[in-house]
């Protein structure tokens, strides 16, 4: 398993805006999600439910604030 590291903002932004990477909020709260929306990102919710169907190739950043 690959550890986790952390990247900076505009990292993600290219990664997101060209397709190469889901960003997920990591709350598990949909109001949290609402409060603390990114652009682009996905609620945890939604993630979960496309984690079945999800690639393990995937590259998946979670934030939290």
């Amino acid at each position: 398993m690959k550890i986790p590291s952390r990247i900076n903002a505009e990292e993600v932004y290219t990664k997101v805006k060209t397709d190469n990477a889901l960003l997920v909020c990591a709350y598990e709260s949909d109001e949290k999600y609402a409060k603390f929306k990114i652009d682009g990102s996905i609620p945890f919710s939604k993630f979960t439910d496309m984690l079945p169907s999800m690639p393990k190739t995937r590259e998946i950043i979670f934030f939290c604030a």
